[in-house]
């Protein structure tokens, strides 16, 4: 999952994307409003943290231009503490979520994770697809109960599909929303490390689709499986 982090304190920038890295996500980060707006128009993020108090464009600003555009990834605002009336116009804006500083990270985290289940239309923590089950809270992945070793890229390639269970999701849709925008990004990676979740998990879930991407379902056939090699 990609998220962007707009936000103008330094210091806060950076403790906001190294907690949402350790916890598995891959996190572009903006200044100001301007570059902040530029990235969220241009770039496919699953959710976005997003300061109304930037300079060169406020945030309010960044979010309205946005909806208007079409963009439709969550976003969570940070807003003073006093400023009810932020709150009102964030919301009024078309933001989902709102957190008053000071804030805990865990909390940031907690509502993060909220957005993405609820754009995926998931109601739980956990992602259960047939015997696997992804434990978003604690980036934790179990089959039959026995835990799964991931490296931090594999879990999120998985995380992914399982948050789009169900749909064909193409390789270029993979790279955008497991890389940042410096990564030198390479769609035929993608194969390689649906390759090793196959073999980790042990179990038939992630079905290729020729020509189209991978969907990950229970039941996905030994053909299925084999069509990628």
């Amino acid at each position: 999952m990609r998220i962007l982090v707009v936000e103008d304190d330094p210091d806060l920038q950076r403790l906001l994307a190294g907690a949402l890295r350790d916890n598995g996500y891959v996190v572009d980060t903006a200044g100001d409003g301007v570059e902040g707006h530029f990235l969220g128009e241009t770039e496919p993020y699953d959710a976005v943290i997003l300061d109304l108090g930037l300079p060169e464009m406020d945030g309010i600003k960044v979010l309205e231009k946005w909806r208007k555009a079409g963009r439709v990834m969550p976003v969570l605002i940070l807003t003073a503490r006093d400023r009810w009336s932020d709150k009102v116009a964030g919301l009024d804006a078309g933001a989902d979520d709102y957190v008053a500083k000071p804030f805990f990270t865990e909390e940031i985290l907690a509502r993060v994770r909220t957005l993405l289940r609820r754009g995926a239309g998931i109601s739980t923590s956990d992602i259960e697809v047939g015997p696997m089950r992804i434990d978003t809270r604690a980036a934790r992945v179990t089959v039959q109960g026995n835990p799964v070793k991931l490296t931090s890229l594999e879990y999120r390639l998985l995380s992914y599909l399982a948050h789009h269970k169900g749909r064909v999701v193409s390789r270029t849709e993979l790279v955008e929303h497991l890389y940042d925008q410096d990564f030198d990004r390479d769609s035929n990676t993608i194969e390689v490390f649906v390759g090793r979740l196959r073999k980790k998990l042990g179990v038939n879930l992630i079905q290729t689709m020729r020509g189209l991407g991978y969907k990950l379902e229970e039941g996905a056939g030994d053909a299925d499986v084999n069509a990628a090699h």
